[in-house]
């Protein structure tokens, strides 16, 4: 089963993470981790990278914070 929450950029690990509720994180996502992300109602698959900054691959966006995914 996939869980679901809100992106966040986490300044300590220079590191995107996943807020699933007030005290469960995904821990840190890596390079390459697969997840879906909400877009004009409708789950779209991708996976983060980093280049000069975090990017979702296939995504235009450069505010990546407080996009809902599920992993």
């Amino acid at each position: 089963m996939m869980k679901q929450g809100a992106l966040l950029y986490n300044p300590e690990n220079n590191r995107m993470d996943i807020r699933f509720n007030l005290k469960d994180y995904y821990g840190g996502l890596h390079c390459g981790t697969g997840m879906e992300v909400l877009l004009d109602k409708k789950w779209v698959p991708t996976r983060i990278e980093f280049g000069d900054q975090w990017y979702l691959v296939g995504i235009e966006t450069d505010q990546l914070p407080g996009l809902i995914v599920r992993i």
